[in-house]
């Protein structure tokens, strides 16, 4: 009886063990990812032609959307209120920084992108580039976008891009701390900005 019960005690000394090796062991994959930066390495290039990465969200917080240039209204009601926001939060435009990353570039070039952000605001700057690195991007950064033919009849034809709408929030290191979705209260948005801007 003393032996059974002795075996007994060192198979439930054995199983807290591993219990306690598993959940310190979850806890540490959790921690990292939390402290891993959001989405994938890229390499495209920004609404000037020039190369760009993903360190380019390094360094100071980031304001992050997709959408592109065809979009009838919430991209440029998106960039409208994220140029308002950052005015307001980050009137120096010192501590904030805010990209957009077109979800179709086989329309979207690089000119045609800068030209359709510098239209309402200077506070954003466009990323663009080949289409099968951006599609790498949208999954990494976990985005939705489809192509909708606009006529079912030519479904090679003229298309809308269905997407997420919501503003992508980064720390410094990259890291996600939130988002700001589409048709925010303008104060809920603001504040949002500045707890990101405060680390």
């Amino acid at each position: 009886m003393k032996t059974v019960r002795v075996v007994l005690w060192v198979a439930v000394l054995a199983l807290a063990g591993v219990l306690g090796w598993l959940t310190l062991t979850i806890t540490q994959s959790k921690q990292q990812v939390a402290d891993a930066p959001f989405g994938v390495p890229f390499e495209l290039v920004d609404q000037t032609g020039k190369p760009i990465t993903e360190q380019a969200f390094r360094g100071k917080p980031t304001a992050l959307f997709f959408g592109f240039t065809h979009c009838p209204e919430v991209c440029p009601t998106t960039l409208f209120e994220l140029d308002g926001w950052l005015k307001s939060v980050d009137p120096s435009g010192t501590g904030l920084q805010a990209y957009f990353v077109t979800v179709d570039p086989e329309r979207d070039t690089p000119e045609l992108l800068g030209r359709y952000i510098s239209n309402v605001t200077d506070r954003v700057k466009g990323i663009a580039g080949d289409p099968a690195k951006i599609a790498e991007v949208i999954k990494g950064f976990k985005v939705y976008a489809k192509k909708i033919p606009t006529d079912e009849k030519d479904p090679n034809g003229d298309y809308t891009m269905d997407h997420t709408a919501s503003v992508f929030l980064l720390d410094a290191q990259g890291r996600f701390k939130g988002t700001i979705s589409y048709g925010e209260n303008t104060d809920v948005a603001q504040q949002k900005l500045a707890n990101l801007l405060k680390g």
